[in-house]
């Protein structure tokens, strides 16, 4: 069992008005049907998940918008799509209940997870986003998370191995680091490459090593090392 029912908390009531309401939330539902996204506890929580609330004021009129917005410090918050697109390919491949995420960043991807599986460990390297993403992940009651400021390239040892990692930003190939702390049959879902050529790839641990299926193109801020 889950340590809590983040999906029913109150927090996630968040309604919003105007170009954050329940209606535009909808239509995002909707545009990720159309885009190919199949798992029904999955798009039900995008459509109550208040993205709006893992974005600047400023920005909040386009938190629906199937694009990424800026966070500050270089880095973004992805898509709905590319997030609703690389948990399900979480989710289908090894129906994970301990996760770990390389890189935090709004702590948006770190909520639809947490809100889906058991538990979830959340790396960032930058320390204001880290504060931030913990502001809001406490302020919507997501209590199955545990965050750190660190190198996410390191993973997270001491909780390994995991059901399955996610990352949120691109190495250049198959980090062998966070393959080895995956356990045998789970799975990692992340970017890897450089410019036009980055592509999406879900990494399945097996025995001997690891298997790599290519799953589409995609375009991510580069997986940077140290911290800030």
């Amino acid at each position: 069992m889950r340590e809590a029912d983040p999906t029913h908390s109150p927090g996630l009531k968040d309604a919003g008005v105007g170009m954050t309401s329940a209606r535009t939330r909808e239509r995002l539902r909707r545009r990720l049907v159309q885009a190919g996204i199949r798992h029904v506890e999955l798009l039900d929580l995008m459509a109550r998940l208040p993205r709006h609330r893992f974005v600047d004021e400023a920005l909040a009129s386009h938190a629906y918008e199937d694009a990424s917005l800026p966070i500050g410090h270089g880095q973004t918050i992805s898509q709905p799509y590319t997030v609703a697109r690389m948990t399900e390919a979480l989710l289908e491949a090894c129906q994970p209940q301990c996760v770990l995420e390389i890189g935090s960043g709004s702590g948006y991807q770190t909520a639809v997870l947490a809100s889906l599986v058991r538990r979830v460990y959340s790396i960032e390297r930058v320390a204001a986003l880290l504060d931030l993403a913990r502001g809001r992940l406490a302020a919507l009651r997501l209590r199955n998370v545990r965050l750190r400021h660190g190198d996410g390239a390191f993973g997270w040892p001491e909780y390994a191995p995991f059901d399955a990692i996610l990352v949120t930003a691109a190495p250049p190939g198959i980090p062998r680091t966070l393959v080895q702390q995956l356990r045998v049959d789970g799975c990692m879902v992340l970017p890897i490459g450089l410019g036009a050529d980055q592509v999406l790839a879900r990494v399945i641990r097996t025995p001997v090593g690891y298997e790599t299926e290519i799953l589409e193109p995609v375009n991510f801020v580069p997986l940077l090392n140290g911290l800030s």
